[in-house]
């Protein structure tokens, strides 16, 4: 689970279960899990790269509840806290950043903030709301409260956007669109492209590769751990081996054969929440 209190790293502690997401929050959703902590998080865990914005209903230890969204991470972080008893976290989809905190997605990144914080209509109420909530009740009432009080984003926009997400996939027999690929397949100006990403997504449409690369190595040198780098390399729509690992070090801090072997780098306290 890429959460921003995870634990991808091989630490032990932690039990995700992957929630059911209703039809009727497809428009601000694009997925859901609930994530607990059974006794404490022996070793460190690691914040990966992820180009999605997050909204983490959270119960700390000592029983502090919070509601935070958790902007795009460009780079990797590596922790160590005993703090976090639970948390719901809820992926937004592309575009849904605007209409549902009121901000655009590119003054999200590397921010993590309350959810109250925000300057959307209903940011606010929905924190307070959902504060007091147990995890299997977050769900229901995002999928009872946010149709009636919210307009989804423009559904063509939304469109061009998840189908341009979509070709910079590194899903399997599939590399990512170059952006003047991208671009053309698209009927856009790169520059609308560039423009389209940053309001809807946060990043650039080449960032969002990179990150979409590095963690489909993280994922495939797990699941096939004797692939060789160099044939990952290639099949990731890498140039070689090289490059693959110079991208992986620039993101991850390490380079892949540190990162797997568990030689990272030292962790650092978790932060409730940083203010941009």
């Amino acid at each position: 689970m890429t959460t921003p209190y995870e634990t991808k790293s091989g630490a032990s502690g932690l039990a995700e279960e992957r929630l059911a997401l209703p039809g009727v929050l497809r428009p601000w959703f694009v997925g859901a899990a609930f994530t607990s902590v059974d006794g404490e998080l022996r070793e460190p865990f690691t914040h990966v790269p992820d180009a999605a914005t997050k909204m983490v209903v959270r119960v700390e230890e000592n029983g502090r509840r919070d509601v935070l969204v958790v902007g795009p991470r460009t780079r990797a972080s590596y922790h160590a806290s005993k703090r976090l008893a639970s948390c719901v976290e809820l992926r937004l989809g592309p575009g849904a950043a605007r209409p549902l905190l009121g901000v655009a997605a590119v003054d999200l990144v590397g921010r993590v903030a309350p959810l109250g914080d925000f300057p959307g209509a209903h940011a606010a109420q929905l924190a307070d709301e959902l504060i007091p909530l147990k995890p299997e009740q977050v769900v229901p009432h995002l999928a009872e409260a946010l149709p009636e009080r919210l307009t989804p984003a423009d559904p063509s926009r939304t469109g061009l956007l998840r189908a341009a997400v979509a070709a910079m996939s590194t899903d399997e027999g599939h590399l990512p669109l170059g952006v003047r690929e991208l671009a053309g397949r698209l009927a856009v100006s790169e520059r609308q492209l560039r423009n389209l990403f940053a309001d809807g997504i946060g990043i650039s449409p080449k960032h969002y590769a990179r990150i979409a690369r590095v963690r489909h190595i993280l994922t495939h040198a797990r699941s096939a751990p004797d692939t060789p780098w160099a044939q990952l390399a290639i099949a990731t729509g890498y140039y070689d081996q090289s490059h693959m690992t110079a991208d992986f070090r620039t993101l991850m801090g390490v380079p892949p054969t540190s990162f797997f072997t568990g030689r990272l780098p030292g962790p650092q306290p978790c932060q409730a929440f940083r203010r941009a």
